[in-house]
């Protein structure tokens, strides 16, 4: 969520609520509608210290048999938030308190802010580690725009996927490398020992 918008809530929510106030209030009398809010802010702070305390224990649990816990991690920051909205005098943040807090209606919130908030902000921040698509590139020069990881994803038909192209084939050739007029590495070594060698026997005669 973009911090304008979330300003905006901030500013409209409080809004909002002191007009809904206002008009309950006319109609139900003030000491009514005080007594409406005092009593959903204890009824939500009940349900909050119960959906806590179990959401906890799914933590506990899930830790103990190694498994990540995404969802319930998910709803302890739904619970804090709701706490704080229960704790904003008013019924339309008692409301949204109560959304929160409640497992019927907080499920539903957390798939939709897992789907469309957590995964894309962790595939943004890990370029796309969550998804697999790393590799998105490939080596230069591979001639496929990219690879895949595993067996022969890798471009070339060696053991590890690479094709050694500069090393000798199993014919007892040079690689493609070799044949272009290039050589490798080791031929330019063998070339220049055997330069000083010749040198040397040169001299000593």
């Amino acid at each position: 969520m973009r911090p304008r918008t979330l300003l905006a809530l901030l500013l409209v929510v409080p809004l909002v609520d002191a007009l809904f106030l206002i008009v309950v209030a006319t109609r139900l009398g003030w000491p009514v509608t005080v007594a409406l809010v005092v009593l959903t802010a204890v009824l939500g702070m009940l349900l909050l210290r119960a959906e806590g305390r179990a959401t906890l224990a799914r933590l506990q649990r899930k830790v103990a048999q190694g498994k990540p816990p995404t969802d319930e991690l998910l709803d302890g920051g739904l619970l804090i938030a709701a706490g704080a909205f229960l704790l904003t005098p008013g019924l339309v943040t008692d409301a949204v308190g109560f959304l929160l807090a409640l497992p019927l209606s907080r499920v539903p919130i957390r798939v939709a802010l897992k789907k469309y908030v957590v995964i894309p902000y962790i595939e943004r921040e890990t370029d796309g580690f969550l998804s697999g698509n790393v590799y998105i590139g490939g080596f230069p020069n591979d001639g496929d725009g990219g690879f895949t990881m595993g067996g022969s994803g890798f471009p070339g038909d060696g053991p590890d996927g690479f094709d050694g192209g500069d090393g000798p084939d199993t014919d007892g050739s040079v690689g493609e490398n070799a044949d272009a007029g290039g050589g490798s590495a080791d031929d330019d070594v063998v070339d220049v020992d055997f330069t000083v060698e010749e040198e040397e026997r040169k001299g000593t005669d």
